[in-house]
């Protein structure tokens, strides 16, 4: 799969400005309780650990540096220089990916440098760019 473009992408952010996401929805209970049960029998509490992650995942930027971790790992200004974004910013959606359970870090000297959780996330993403390119 052919990198991210190289042109600036947009935030993602909110109103706020804030590189988070949507409210929470009448499924999302707040606590760790199972809850009842939904579709397929998953629990109220499994569906919103997954409207979770896709909010995660649902900023450009972010989808951007998915596909560039399902590629190789990267540290914070390799993902600045692939992706044409300030070093805030990259790191603000890190930041973000890292509390969703998406990417993680590892220290090597002044550096820090993502990788991908897990290859399901990658094709996650890679499905949902071949859907919308599908119907261009």
């Amino acid at each position: 799969m052919a990198p991210a473009s190289t042109g600036a992408l947009s935030a993602g952010t909110g109103t706020s400005g804030d590189p988070v996401t949507a409210p929470a929805g009448p499924l999302e209970a707040s606590g760790s309780a199972p809850g009842p049960q939904g579709p397929l029998g998953l629990s109220g509490a499994a569906l919103a650990d997954a409207g979770d992650l896709l909010r995660a995942l649902a900023a450009p930027v972010r989808i951007a540096i998915v596909l560039q971790l399902r590629e190789a790992d990267r540290c914070v200004h390799e993902l600045v220089d692939a992706l044409d974004v300030a070093q805030p910013l990259i790191s603000q959606h890190l930041r973000v990916l890292k509390t969703a359970g998406v990417v993680q870090g590892e220290r090597r000297g002044r550096e820090v440098v993502y990788r991908l959780v897990d290859d399901h996330l990658a094709h996650i993403v890679v499905d949902a760019v071949a859907h919308v390119q599908e119907g261009k």
